[in-house]
């Protein structure tokens, strides 16, 4: 009796521990500690269909935040910036050989670049794969019809900080010159929660 109260009184722990979502949840692990997003595939089923068969994959293991905008290197119409990681410095072959995502703009999906967005880096729509940047403060330049770019059609954003914006934050203050950090800061791994 004694063993299963015990077995009883773990499952609910681990229950509580890891509540079950709507949609699903990510975990960064950085040196800075973690930070949980919120993914949305009603919305950008595509691009989350993409990411996450990525984080299932294990791509991200040991990548890297590695760029930067912030007030000090941002046009006065940013509102504070963002920071990109993926695995661009940390694993580039890889990068290499990933086919480009379909765009979904955030005209399609009704999302916007609001303080906490995730979203794909990319050149030109369809070039975007596993590079992904965090806004840190609205970005509204960087939806479609938006003041970036050149083809008006934005960034594909997918889903929003949940937990951890202050470890963001705390990255996104790291020194760094023009748009580089100085040191890449290390993400141990992005798993599903």
């Amino acid at each position: 009796m004694n063993k299963l109260l015990i077995l009883l009184t773990a499952a609910a722990f681990i229950a509580c521990s890891h509540p079950t979502y709507k949609n699903p949840h990510v975990l960064f692990n950085t040196d800075y500690g973690e930070v949980e997003i919120e993914l949305y595939p009603d919305r950008a089923p595509k691009t989350v269909a993409a990411f996450l068969l990525y984080v299932d994959s294990g791509y991200y293991k040991n990548s890297s935040f590695y760029r930067v905008l912030s007030n000090e290197n941002v046009p006065s119409e940013y509102n504070s910036g963002l920071v990109q990681g993926g695995i661009f410095k940390t694993n580039s072959s890889l990068l290499a050989k990933l086919p480009g995502i379909e765009h979904e703009s955030t005209k399609q999906t009704g999302l916007s670049h609001v303080s906490g967005a995730i979203s794909l880096a990319r050149t030109k729509p369809g070039t975007a794969s596993a590079e992904f940047f965090i806004c840190v403060g609205d970005q509204p330049q960087f939806d479609s019809n938006g003041s970036t770019g050149t083809d008006s059609l934005g960034f594909a954003a997918f889903g929003k900080v949940f937990k951890g914006m202050d470890v963001v934050r705390k990255i996104q203050n790291n020194p760094s010159h023009g748009e580089s950090f100085d040191r890449d800061v290390k993400i141990a791994s992005i798993e599903r929660l």
